[in-house]
């Protein structure tokens, strides 16, 4: 497997992550007294998952096959945020808390992605994907900051 095609499988992992935890707060948002907040999480699952697909069209384009379920750390994590639903009734303030986790790791893994010896067409995929995900994150914080 190139390095591209591992690069690429990690991030595809977190995005996949993404989009599932992104849909699931969504689904607990709706439930809340933050519905109004649900449509914008549902947005951020479909912009990772259409993260995911270019990158997994673009490994195939180079002959590499990209695995395109989530991580075993993005299902802890989901299963953390789970548990923390439990506790928290749903509580808006604890699903933004969640998200905002999530959002930190992807950022990281960005980073770390872009620090990788890749080819500058992955490269330049994953920094302006990693525009969209850094804002994405600043958004959930800001949400999560203006419930404290």
């Amino acid at each position: 497997m190139s390095n591209d095609a591992k690069v690429s499988k990690n991030i595809v992992e977190v995005l996949e992550d993404g989009k599932k935890g992104f849909d699931h707060a969504a689904d607990k948002l709706a439930e809340s007294n933050r519905a109004d907040l649900a449509p914008m999480f549902r947005e951020f699952s479909e912009q990772r998952a259409g993260f995911a697909a270019e990158l997994t069209t673009m490994a195939a384009a180079y002959g590499d096959e990209i695995d395109e379920h989530g991580s075993v750390k993005g299902t802890i994590h989901r299963g953390w945020m789970a548990v923390k639903d439990a506790l928290s009734g749903s509580d808006p303030d604890g699903i933004l808390d969640a998200a905002e986790q999530g959002e930190d790791h992807a950022v990281d893994s960005y980073k770390k992605a872009l620090d990788e010896d890749i080819s500058p067409e992955l490269k330049d995929v994953l920094r302006r994907q990693m525009g969209t995900v850094q804002a994405t994150h600043d958004q959930v914080k800001a949400l999560r900051n203006a419930t404290d």
